[in-house]
């Protein structure tokens, strides 16, 4: 089970399939601390959103649109019922999940006009995917030059500072896993 950290839905239970890594407690509170007030009133995108955790969290927090794309549909499922539990009027944030492979849905919300404050990336932890989540968005036309990236992987999957358009402008380890924020370069 995974709890919600903070915001107005602290201590909301999800649930995760057993065949996914969600992020770990740590590492999401981490995350939203170096975001901070940055996520209130943003348009957040979560790749690869799995339970939908780091997107839910962002809600909680006061993001005004989560944007969850997943690919699997035991966790298109997961997400869903974990949406549903969201108490109606609990949050002013408003979300849509699409389903299906997120480096073909990308390029949707970049035709529909989608401007993303915060883009949350959580692929399966290999170096490959990880490169071809940062190119997918920076290509995909939803980035603003204020956009923020965090690409969660595992320590031992070495990134490189520049992917693209993107430059990594920090990095902190959390025991085997990784958070690499990038953001657009002029």
């Amino acid at each position: 089970m995974i709890r919600v950290a903070a915001g107005a839905l602290r201590g909301l239970m999800l649930t995760a399939p057993k065949h996914i890594r969600p992020t770990e407690s740590k590492v999401r509170q981490a995350l939203f601390n170096i975001v901070g007030e940055a996520v209130q009133g943003a348009v957040v995108v979560e790749v690869c959103a799995g339970s939908g955790a780091l997107g839910i969290e962002a809600l909680s927090r006061g993001a005004k649109l989560a944007v969850f794309l997943e690919a699997h549909p035991v966790c298109v499922r997961a997400l869903e019922r974990n949406l549903a539990q969201i108490p109606s009027g609990r949050i002013e944030g408003t979300w849509e999940v699409l389903p299906g492979d997120a480096f073909r849905t990308l390029p949707l919300l970049g035709r529909r006009g989608v401007q993303a404050d915060l883009v949350l990336l959580d692929p399966p932890y290999d170096e490959e995917t990880g490169k071809k989540a940062l190119n997918a968005v920076a290509a995909c036309g939803i980035l603003t030059p204020t956009s923020l990236l965090c690409l969660e992987h595992p320590r031992w999957g070495a990134l490189p500072p520049t992917v693209g358009s993107l430059a990594r402008v920090k990095q902190h380890r959390y025991g085997e896993t990784v958070l690499s924020f990038y953001q657009p370069t002029p």
